[in-house]
Parts: C-alpha cells; structure tokens; sequence
C-alpha cells in the first residue's frame, strides 16, 4: 500500500496538529488554496491534507490531493459527537461504514435517508454508505488492538477503540432527539461533517478511504462547549490511532 504514499487528512488544524509535530523532513506544497505537507510519520512517507469544515470542502481537497499525490490510501482523522449511549468522551470509533445522513427523499415531512447520489425511483441501488476495503479495516483493527489512549474526563477510564457506523452531514448537532434519532435509525456510533464526502470522492478516485474520529462530545446540548472544551485532548487519540495504523501498512 505504502509504495503510494497515503495521504492523512482532517478538517481543521487541531486534528492534525499531533501529526504534525512528529512529521519529520516536512515539505509545503500548495494544493489550490489549502497546504499539503510531506514528510516522514514513523520513518515511512505520508500526505498531510487539511480540508476545512463539511461535505463540500472535504470532497473538493480529497480530488485535489488525489490528482496531486495519487494515494493509494486516505486516512481522516480527527473529532465528532457520539451518537452511540455505549461510547464517551475520548472514545475512538474506526468507520466500519460511513454514512450521509442528510441524503436522500424527504416525504410526509421526514428524510428517509438514502445512498447518496441515488434516488429509490432513479438510479435505484442496495447500497447504504461506503466501506473501506477488508484489507484496509483489518490493518486498523490489528494497530489499534492494545493500542492505549490518553483518558479525557475520569482519568481512572482508559478509551476504548471500537468499529462502527460514522454519520456525515453538513450540520453540527446538539440535540439530544436527533442524535438518538440517528443511533436508533441508522445505528449511529458517532456523528460528524466530512467523512462519508472523503469517502464518496476517494471511491469515485480509485482510492481506499478509512474513517478515524475520536469523541469530542456527546452530540447533546452543551456539546458545543464540551467540542471546544475537549478538542485537543481527543484529537491526539484519534491521531494516535492512526499514526499505528500508518505504521501497518504494509
């Protein structure tokens, strides 16, 4: 996989900000109005992509760097709310499956979800959501196996690392109804703004794309203060994770 260098993406600097720091022999590129950096994680060769905030910015910066560095991997790091009552702060969900949870067809005043880019009437598919390859998913599950993270809150509970289901819309949600909503219907572990974009762009692209977020908040009221409240803390789990699963690769 690595003979293409993969390339690890996020929204915002936080997220990549742990990343960053151990990325040695760093190199800028401009990559239309955002900054690419290549370097060495680990001693291995990776892309740092920052894509901004939501589904469009996201799927614009992942064409972008696949035209430019052609990975053969994408890997997004970064933070979300949990949507599943299981999971907590600092907690780390792998995307087993990524979701938009804003597409689909809206009738009798309610959004039944649907593949995005298909209609039930027009282009009609089976599928729901986009799937990293098994190879790719086993590799993650094996360097996270063990792996320990930093406690957020009670110092005295270790995050767990689980697989899941991540739900991407280009909202930001803090309300309690739609985040049990969203775990009850579409079995939800954590909710965030650009993972199924990355997702959908690197399967168009030929790429293999693995979802990594860890949980910042709990996707409730108030969860706008615990976002910023938690952000760094949790943001270096979710690096954490993936700087192992960058060091499997094979």
């Amino acid at each position: 996989m690595t003979e293409r260098p993969p390339v690890i993406m996020s929204a915002i600097p936080q997220e990549l900000a742990a990343l960053r720091a151990e990325l040695a022999g760093r190199v800028d590129h401009p990559v239309g109005s955002r900054i690419a950096t290549t370097g060495l994680l680990a001693g291995r060769p990776v892309v740092l992509g920052e894509a901004g905030i939501g589904k469009v910015n996201a799927a614009v910066v992942t064409t972008r760097l696949v035209d430019r560095f052609d990975p053969a991997v994408i890997l997004f790091t970064g933070v979300a709310g949990g949507v599943d009552p299981d999971l907590g702060v600092g907690d780390v969900v792998i995307g087993e499956r990524t979701i938009h949870h804003d597409a689909g067809v809206i009738e009798g005043e309610a959004l039944q979800v649907y593949q995005a880019g298909h209609t039930p009437f027009f282009n009609p598919t089976d599928r729901l959501g986009f799937r990293p390859s098994d190879a790719l998913l086993a590799c993650a599950l094996e360097a996270a196996s063990g792996l320990a993270l930093d406690p957020v809150i009670d110092p005295a509970r270790a995050p767990r690392v689980v697989a899941g289901t991540i739900l991407t819309g280009d909202q930001f949600v803090n309300c309690e109804a739609t985040r049990d909503r969203l775990h009850r219907e579409l079995g939800g572990h954590a909710v965030e703004m650009e993972g199924a974009a990355v997702a959908q762009a690197a399967r168009a692209l030929g790429a293999d794309c693995l979802v990594v977020r860890s949980l910042s908040d709990l996707a409730g009221a108030g969860s706008d203060i615990d976002f910023v409240r938690f952000l760094d803390a949790v943001a270096r789990n979710s690096a954490r994770v993936v700087a192992a699963i960058v060091r499997n690769l094979p």
